[in-house]
């Protein structure tokens, strides 16, 4: 068998690694060659200037065949395919020159590249004035990849790849693509022969669940409004500003009435009017890039660079955020480069290997989530992950990402037992890859995207997490303060009769509040999986349930540090969040309902107004006790400071009256009462000191004048200078 006979054979069994040496045109001795290999066709024709001359079929293999002058067929020869009463035109893909430069494969394969995603995928693409896609893949241990569709009759063989060598890049341009059409790539193992037929990792836009396959769109113009907004946020003062961010699930916060999803630009009409006249400054989405599976609320990703088509398209997202910038409210995603799922049409064992993750389990495997580890070590992942983030950042204008479970990416024994984990190379339980990567991302994006913020969720003591680069810390913006909120829900589950005795849960992260950027979470997590709504959790009858909410929010708004609320706590949802139905807004026929509802809008107001409440959310200079010490009568009182003035929060968090309760403050002037949680506007008993209330020259508690107070039930009050 001669080697012309030997890579034809190659072609039938969709083995070649490197189908342009065998199919498109060649010259052999003094005569060129036609190739194509159309397996399911009865007859190829090769058309010029409208005249059509028959191909010669070599057996019966679907290898076609024609001699003759090249010239003649035209530099890119037009077929007919015909199969019975059906014929199909194109364009041969396999007369084109490679399109991918050995600089970027160099480039991808062993240097940084933040924006990947420009060419990997599937593009639109123009060679000698023919359009077309390019699709480029990376598979290194393929034998053979190919595109799959409707398009070829999901057939790896008709469209195989073009092997970029030692990169382990593989790319095609196939002219005339349809916009809208369904694409995979299939995958033969060079070791094991095992074929596998995986989404696109970069693909833009994918089928609704349970269907898998990527979808070609070629991108259509959007025509952004917010050029204003980006100015803006490029020159703000996040560490001084007011940030209260709502968390949102965007397939339960609302939905039509037949239970439909809305869409997103439903979302941008219902949920952005909604969040600005509650006076929140961001929306927080729980991940929107594409999914599987309904119940992993989005944290276990198929599509880094898709937004869910559960919602709408591409500009259909982009109209989402364009929305929030023009009403001045910002967008947060969750982005997660900790794990992804093992989905078979997924990044799992992309090429037949352990590509994307590691091989060993003791690092490739996280049970507790039955997901895989991202290979941090490989210079291809990373920059997946690199361009992942900087996709969402470029395109779509978001104003932040909040990092997902970094603590599981910190830690190489995370959630491990001995002998489950290997070390470091220098014997520590650290993993120094991801750090890394976490750093570069951070550095990056501050550098790139001024004013865009970077979240972490991490749980552990790992220091400076939100401390630059520079200086040592992982470069994050801010970090999930998950320790206040734990000894916070704590605290207020206990009946006011035990509070004393674990007053510490309150005033224990006051210690460390300004050891990092903290965001102050009552999130998603702590309303599921028989945590129990927010409600649920407070203790007592269903009045000082109430009452014991809105005292929950007026510590919250007033601690230091940025706030951070998921939907249906705002107006006390009275069951745990089910990602299955929307919230249950009939609730707000009620008074009790309206009035936590009622707390939040005005807590976000004075938050937002009031410098002191946030200009040194991150500083000690912005806070100071009064008295953390009454543990007996469970109620703590401080001061919230800027330049421009002052306020005192003072917190009873007993369901008894406190009158003639005295505590220092700064000045012998009068003080007014600008807020109180107890109001009978927010459906509590009204207890109130007025709008008048005549500091004496006495000292106490370190501050040289004193005042007396009544202190109203489960509540908190705010005061300040008259």
């Amino acid at each position: 068998m001669n080697r012309l006979q030997q890579n034809l054979e190659r072609i039938i069994a969709a083995r070649h690694h490197d189908p342009f040496t065998v199919l498109g045109i060649h010259d052999e001795s003094d005569q060129s060659y036609l190739t194509v290999y159309r397996p399911h066709a009865d007859s190829v024709w090769v058309t010029v200037e409208g005249q059509r001359t028959e191909m010669k079929q070599i057996g019966s293999s679907g290898l076609f065949r024609i001699e003759g002058d090249a010239t003649s067929w035209g530099r890119h020869p037009v077929l007919v395919e015909r199969s019975g009463d059906w014929e199909q035109h194109f364009i041969d893909p396999y007369t084109f020159w490679p399109q991918v430069s050995e600089e970027w494969l160099n480039g991808f394969h062993l240097q940084e590249c933040f924006d990947a995603y420009r060419l990997m995928g599937a593009h639109p693409w123009q060679i000698d004035n023919i359009d077309g896609t390019l699709f480029v893949v990376w598979a290194p241990n393929a034998e053979r990849v190919s595109v799959v569709g409707d398009f070829n009759r999901w057939d790896g063989r008709v469209n195989p790849m073009r092997s970029r060598g030692q990169s382990g890049i593989w790319e095609l341009f196939i002219p005339e693509f349809e916009d809208g059409a369904l694409y995979k790539f299939e995958i033969r193992n060079r070791d094991t022969g095992e074929v596998t037929i995986k989404s696109d990792p970069y693909g833009r836009f994918f089928e609704v669940r349970p269907n898998s396959a990527s979808r070609y769109c070629a991108p259509a113009h959007y025509q952004w409004q917010d050029d204003l907004w980006l100015q803006r946020r490029s020159k703000a003062d996040w560490l001084h500003s007011p940030q209260s961010i709502y968390e949102v699930h965007l397939g339960s916060w609302r939905r039509q009435d037949n239970g439909d999803f809305l869409s997103y630009r439903e979302l941008a009409e219902q949920l952005v009017s909604y969040v600005k006249e509650m006076g929140f400054t961001h929306i927080e989405l729980l991940p929107v890039t594409e999914f599987p599976f309904d119940g992993s609320w989005g944290y276990q990703v198929t599509g880094f660079f898709a937004p869910t088509s559960r919602f709408g398209d591409i500009n259909d997202f982009k109209y989402f955020v364009d929305h929030c910038h023009c009403n001045g409210i910002g967008v947060i995603l969750d982005w997660v480069p900790a794990h992804f799922p093992r989905d078979a049409h997924g990044l799992a064992r992309f090429d037949g290997t352990c590509l994307y993750e590691h091989d060993d389990p003791r690092r490739g495997e996280h049970k507790d989530w039955g997901t895989l580890i991202f290979n941090y070590g490989r210079n291809e992942v990373r920059n997946f992950l690199f361009s992942s983030a900087y996709f969402w950042l470029e395109e779509f204008h978001v104003d932040g990402l909040r990092v997902d479970a970094v603590a599981s990416m910190l830690y190489l024994d995370y959630s491990r037992q001995a002998g489950e984990w290997t070390p470091n190379q220098y014997g520590g339980n650290e993993n120094l890859e991801a750090i890394h990567f976490i750093r570069r991302t951070n550095e990056k994006v501050h550098q790139d995207f001024p004013g865009v913020l970077m979240m972490a969720e991490e749980s552990t003591a790992w220091p400076q997490v939100s401390r630059p680069v520079y200086l040592g810390g992982l470069g994050f913006s801010m970090k999930w303060n998950m320790g206040w909120m734990n000894d916070t829900l704590r605290y207020v589950k206990h009946d006011p009769v035990h509070r004393p005795f674990h007053h510490e849960n309150l005033t224990f992260s006051l210690l460390y509040a300004f050891s990092e950027n903290f965001v102050l979470p009552l999130s998603h997590d702590e309303v599921v999986h028989g945590k129990y709504s927010l409600l649920e959790k407070m203790p007592g009858d269903g009045w000082q349930q109430f009452a014991n909410l809105r005292l929950l929010f007026t510590y919250m708004y007033t601690h230091p540090g940025k706030k951070l609320l998921f939907m249906g706590g705002e107006f006390g949802q009275g069951r745990e969040w089910c990602h299955d139905r929307a919230l249950d807004w009939h609730l707000l026929e009620h008074d009790w309902q309206r009035g936590v509802q009622s707390v939040v809008r005005d807590l976000n107001g004075h938050y937002q107004k009031l410098p002191a409440l946030h200009r040194y959310d991150f500083e000690e200079r912005g806070f100071q006790w009064i008295d953390c010490h009454d543990s007996s009568q469970s109620v703590i009182s401080f001061l919230r400071r800027s330049e421009q003035g002052y306020v005192i929060v003072v917190l009873n968090f007993t369901p008894v009256v406190r009158e003639h309760y005295r505590i220092g403050v700064p000045e012998g002037v009068q003080y007014q009462e600008i807020f109180n949680s107890d109001s009978i506007y927010y459906g509590g008993s009204n207890i109130s000191n007025g709008t008048a209330i005549q500091a004496e020259p006495d000292a106490h508690m370190n501050q040289p004048c004193s005042i007396t107070l009544t202190l109203p039930p489960l509540a908190g009050i705010i005061l300040s200078p008259a």
